[in-house]
């Protein structure tokens, strides 16, 4: 037996997902250490052991695990929560501003009491040295080694954790900040050392400086948690390959991570668009908007035949431009606090009870109302068989929290309370898709909604409601899906470099030898990391824009038009990309293009489970039926009895009639009174509104390929 395990660490819960070929995959929560992440990840192995055979031993089971895939929110906290490394900056003397200054624009110019982002290096920190270059790369001052000297000095006084370094125009000449790097290398061995153009050797510096910055803030904590982790599974006997999710979507080295820290900071989220467009496929559709519900936070992207990347964006208000998938992230999850405003408005979240202390009716010394106390109040949540029944709720502890934070001040019932702070958290989430739809161009309406984390299909019902979106899926490994889209991610890289030119006048011999600089960097890593020649592929992106435009559109470069050295092909490509997203393009003007950046990411491709698609048994599910419970039904605005499933005995076929609830050990469905639901072929389910069979015709077709490439 071999085993591939997917391992999310969240705020809240550590999430499993333990696949091999064509058998079901098993799904394992435990309650996430803060304090040490991967305490969580011993004790959710060790339980994995016992649920997968009682005849193996646990170091049996160990010795079996091929693959560790592991996502992680160290990164992410440690900016979120400002608790960093003590960093310094070495920069171009007469700009070490510029990582305060940001690009100079006022984000709330109308509001006087909004103030700039804290920098993640004090200005003491930001030194700045002699030595300049122009903008190609040519010399016009010798750097000082001497301003050098005297700023390490300073860095060693202050017991500076990690050093970044970052020249104006070192995109077009490294030298400097290698010269740089190799005198703070000897001098502060144990500084954590980020060099701008190893990181990112790309055109605009205030990026570059922040992204720089970001990387060596988060690199000393996350190296101390791999540390950490590394050598819990050592003791515990695991030989295999652990990777580390990135922000892309791929999945890289713990050796890369250590050097690219910042590679990491969507690390979590990171799984769940392939694994969202996965579950789609299953249905014949080729795009979706997946969600993801935690404890803490609530995750919204877009996939459009394959997960949508952004070339920059920004965590706590701190710029990065590595590429990333655009997720959303707002602080809306089952432990989200419900507290009233000074206008007596109620709100839900940002706070987050987290795993500890939790929601008050976990017993665990809560005692604010959070939305998982609402769902026990509405009846969404049993309590007696949340977690499979391992871990009760206390309803009356949920019951006191929300009368006295909520009900008493509102003057409203606990019901009523509890059913307002359902509706705010909903409409919240509901805006977090509209980020990553409607501010995007996109209709939601045209894709379906993936439902997934251990609180989202509980509310995704009336997320689809507000946003009038007929189609929703819930995964059968939906409580777990981030994890289960690390099972299903490639080994990726990313390698960019500027050069600026226009396309009616490219020096292609330089143009290929930049192409082909990438491709070598990208096959020695992946020869690193044992892919076989014939599982590797190379993906080349342009960014450009139009003459005198200022911000570029990235679009996949046509491979067929690089080798014939046509430059319309190219630009049509653009023309067409621009047009999509902004509605026009300047095709029939004429108007030159001009490219910036050349991009080149390398794949390897990674083994992935298989899974068979079960045939349509009974449209009836009378043999998951378990009881009638009250619930409360939005579109009725009061409770109801409604008949309550078990999701683990409902089949291929089988058909639910909202209003229902269906129960998973790891999660609840609410299949609210303006949907139906029916189980598909990989034991998914899909609910779609009242009257619409036809979204879910093809749940039943024969088999397609459903692993995204």
């Amino acid at each position: 037996m071999t085993l591939k395990i997917g391992i999310d660490v969240g705020g809240t819960f550590t999430d499993f997902i333990v696949a091999d070929h064509g058998s079901e995959p098993i799904i394992h929560k435990v309650l996430s250490t803060p304090e040490d992440p991967s305490i969580a990840v011993v004790e959710g192995l060790r339980d994995l052991a016992a649920l997968i055979s009682a005849s193996t031993d646990f170091a049996g089971f160990v010795r079996s695990v091929d693959t560790i895939v592991h996502g992680t929110t160290v990164t992410t906290n440690a900016t979120l929560t400002h608790t960093g490394a003590r960093s310094a900056l070495l920069t171009t003397k007469g700009v070490r501003d510029a990582l305060e200054m940001r690009r100079g624009i006022r984000e709330r110019q109308y509001d006087n009491r909004y103030t700039n982002v804290k920098p993640l290096v004090p200005r003491h920190l930001r030194i700045g040295v002699g030595g300049r270059l122009d903008r190609n790369g040519a010399e016009i001052e010798p750097l000082s080694l001497e301003d050098i000297r005297k700023a390490i000095a300073l860095f060693q006084a202050e017991q500076v954790e990690a050093v970044s370094i970052c020249f104006m125009n070192a995109f077009a000449n490294s030298e400097h900040e290698r010269a740089a790097a190799e005198l703070v290398a000897r001098e502060l061995p144990e500084a954590y050392l980020t060099v701008s153009t190893q990181l990112l050797p790309s055109i605009r510096f205030y990026e570059r400086v922040s992204t720089t910055a970001l990387n060596s803030y988060v690199g000393p904590k996350l190296n101390r948690y791999l540390d950490r982790l590394v050598s819990r599974l050592k003791d515990i006997g695991f030989g295999g390959v652990l990777l580390i999710m990135q922000s892309n979507g791929g999945v890289m080295s713990p050796a890369l991570a250590r050097e690219k820290a910042a590679l990491t900071l969507l690390s979590g989220p990171a799984g769940g668009p392939g694994a969202g467009l996965f579950y789609a496929r299953a249905l014949g559709l080729d795009r979706c908007i997946t969600t993801d519900m935690g404890g803490t936070s609530f995750e919204a992207s877009v996939a459009f035949g394959a997960a949508t990347t952004v070339n920059d964006g920004e965590i706590a208000r701190h710029k990065i431009a590595l590429p990333m998938l655009d997720i959303h992230t707002i602080g809306a999850g089952g432990g989200s606090i419900g507290w009233l405003d000074e206008g007596g408005m109620l709100r839900m979240g940002p706070q987050s009870a987290g795993a500890a202390p939790g929601p008050a009716c976990y017993g665990k010394g809560g005692t604010l109302p959070t939305t998982t106390d609402a769902n026990v109040v509405l009846g969404y949540l049993d309590p007696d068989y949340f977690a499979g029944g391992k871990m009760g709720l206390d309803a009356s502890a949920a019951r006191r929290a929300i009368e006295e934070y909520i009900a008493k001040p509102m003057s409203l019932s606990v019901e009523e309370a509890a059913a307002g702070m359902y509706r705010v958290a909903c409409n919240n989430m509901a805006q977090g898709v509209r980020e990553v739809t409607i501010k995007r161009g996109y209709d939601p309406r045209e894709f379906p909604l993936i439902a997934a984390g251990g609180a989202g299909p509980m509310h995704s019902c009336l997320i689809c409601n507000e946003l009038e979106i007929p189609l929703q899926i819930v995964p059968r490994s939906s409580s777990v899906l981030c994890a289960f889209g690390m099972l299903l991610s490639d080994l990726k890289h990313d390698f960019v470099r500027t050069f600026v030119a226009r396309l009616d006048a490219l020096d292609w011999s330089r143009l290929g030898a930049i192409v082909e600089a990438m491709r070598e960097d990208g096959d020695r890593m992946l020869t690193e990391e044992r892919i076989p020649p014939q599982d590797r592929r190379h993906v080349v992106r342009f960014d450009c824009r139009y003459n005198k435009q200022y911000h570029e559109v990235s679009f996949e470069a046509p491979a067929s038009a690089i080798r014939a050295r046509n430059p319309e092909a190219i630009a049509r490509a653009f023309h067409q990309e621009h047009n999509r997203l902004y509605g026009y393009s300047l095709e029939a003007e004429g108007t030159p293009v001009e490219l910036i950046n050349v991009r080149l990411q390398a794949i390897g491709a990674a083994a992935k489970p298989i899974y068979a698609r079960e045939a349509p048994k009974s449209a009836n599910p009378s043999r998951a039926f378990k009881r009638k419970r009250m619930a409360y039904v939005p579109e009725t605005s009061s409770f109801a009895s409604v008949p309550v499933y078990e999701a683990g005995k409902l089949q291929c076929g089988n058909r639910v009639e909202g209003p229902a609830l269906i129960e998973a050990v790891t999660t609840a469905i609410f299949v609210s009174a303006s949907f139906d639901c029916v189980v598909d072929g990989y034991g998914s389910f899909a609910l779609y509104r009242k009257g619409r069979e036809d979204l879910v015709a093809n749940c039943f077709a024969p088999e397609k390929e459903a692993v995204p490439a």
